[in-house]
């Protein structure tokens, strides 16, 4: 019985999976929209947003972003307008494999979305979702009747 318990144990071969190659992840490509750009502008008056300047917003298109996010707003921080000494602008930035999938009608709700980040002072801030996301939907889908008003009688 002592020698079973003193024999050395058989080795075992160590089998190594074969080698996965990892996937390269896709770069992050921005690219300016144009169109979008000029949509947004239109929109900022057709809504009567008149707190935000048209010249000073500004619309990206991004490929290959992890994001869940249908679309968001970048803003130009107080820090870097006083030191740079610009005033403040803010970028729309649509999430491409998921803006372009959706409707114009949703488009357009997302696009009023981030608009309503703006704050009224326009300073380089962003507003948060007030009222929990529910209220916030509700005053999207109000400025989108607004705005489908206003294009039926143009």
């Amino acid at each position: 019985m002592l020698g079973r318990i003193f024999q050395p144990k058989a080795k075992t071969k160590t089998v190594r999976k074969p080698s996965v190659k990892k996937k390269v992840p896709k770069t992050l490509e921005w690219h300016t929209d144009y169109d979008l750009t000029e949509r947004v502008r239109l929109m900022i008056v057709d809504l009567e947003f008149n707190h935000i300047p048209k010249h000073r917003i500004f619309s990206f298109r991004t490929h290959g972003s992890k994001a869940r996010a249908y679309a968001r707003t970048w803003a130009f921080p107080k820090i870097f307008q006083t030191v740079l000494d610009i005033e403040p602008a803010y970028v729309i930035e649509v999430i491409s494999k998921y803006y372009d999938k959706l409707p114009h009608e949703e488009q357009s709700k997302v696009i009023i979305h981030e608009l309503m980040h703006i704050p009224k002072n326009f300073s380089g801030s962003l507003l948060p979702h007030r009222n929990g996301h529910r209220g916030y939907q509700r005053e999207v889908d109000r400025f989108y009747n607004l705005l489908k008003e206003k294009n039926k009688n143009k």
